[in-house]
């Protein structure tokens, strides 16, 4: 990050000036006025805002709380531990991301000078153009926010290791410097930012850590869905399950449980999702798109197609849906 904005983010702030003089600690009013330490969103947000930045709070341990908003926090300098509903101890590091489950609690161990966090404070409408410009059918994409939306089943936070991902970094510079600054038609401008870098983390699944107890398990199903996603001509579960050392059984069934859908299933809809696109935006004929999406047996296509598209392939194209 730049070091004019490490600059401007590192000035201290009313409630730490309060804290370092010692008139006070955390004043929980300041973010809620529920007796439950939950972050509200009105007291973060001006109206009619979907997302803002805050620096973390320094020199105080943050005391147990969890967010009415989705919550993600970026290490601009220095790093941040950080305790997660009792268990997890999360050592956030420079130039790392951590998305926070909106069911999960958090506390934050006592931050130096030098340790500066950006909290993003995001309303969940803001991420519609963001959703938007990946894939409708992007199985990653699909895991990886059905774990953030509170399902209990889902993961407490998401840690991305991504201090040496250069694409990653400087889409978050330039959205912290934007909403700082309250750059001209800044609400678009961070949309579409927050859409390529949701795009370019896709890139960086094999940089997550997660809950320990399903850390493991996650990564398996994680390189499961990006082989489905970046090989899905050619993704075969045999082969998958034989370079990962897993038996073809397990990691079938893995993938059923955390996705709710087979390997099978999930191939399919990614093959015909890509199958939808060529016959939209192509003139390739129908049977270089069938081969091309992975498939070599044209009447089961055919067949496929019309169950889940009521028409045929070539019916599809002609009426331009």
């Amino acid at each position: 990050m730049r070091a004019e904005l490490i600059e401007e983010l590192r000035q201290i702030t009313e409630e730490e000036r309060s804290i370092l003089s010692g008139e006070a600690g955390v004043e929980q009013t300041r973010y809620t006025e529920n007796q439950d330490f939950v972050i509200d969103s009105k007291k973060m947000l001006e109206k009619g805002k979907l997302i803002d930045v805050r620096t973390h709070t320094r020199f105080v341990h943050f005391p147990k709380h969890r967010h009415n908003y989705i919550e993600i926090i970026y290490m601009c300098s220095g790093s941040t531990t950080h305790t997660i509903n009792d268990t997890s101890k999360v050592v956030l590091k420079e130039g790392e991301l951590l998305f926070l489950n909106q069911n999960a609690f958090q506390e934050i161990e006592a931050a130096g000078e030098n340790d500066i966090a950006v909290n993003f404070i995001v309303l969940p409408e803001f991420f519609d153009v963001a959703f938007e410009m990946i894939e409708s059918d992007n199985v990653l994409k699909d895991f990886l926010i059905g774990s953030l939306q509170g399902d209990k089943g889902g993961a407490d936070y998401i840690h991305f290791k991504v201090a040496d991902a250069l694409p990653v970094q400087n889409l978050v510079e330039n959205m912290v410097w934007s909403i700082q600054h309250r750059q001209a038609n800044n609400r678009r401008i961070n949309q579409t930012t927050m859409g390529l870098l949701f795009l370019q983390l896709l890139n960086y699944t094999d940089r997550i850590e997660q809950n320990r107890e399903l850390q493991y398990e996650n990564q398996l199903v994680l390189a499961v869905l990006k082989e489905i996603e970046e090989n899905y001509k050619s993704a075969n579960l045999t082969e998958i399950a034989e370079r990962m050392n897993q038996s073809v059984y397990q990691l079938s069934r893995l993938v059923k449980k955390s996705t709710g859908s087979t390997f099978k299933e999930l191939l399919q809809q990614k093959r015909f999702h890509k199958a939808v696109e060529l016959l939209r935006n192509t003139s390739l004929p129908v049977a270089d798109v069938i081969y091309s999406v992975g498939y070599d047996n044209t009447s089961y296509f055919h067949r496929m197609f019309r169950e889940k598209y009521g028409t045929t392939p070539k019916e599809f194209r002609k009426a331009g849906k």
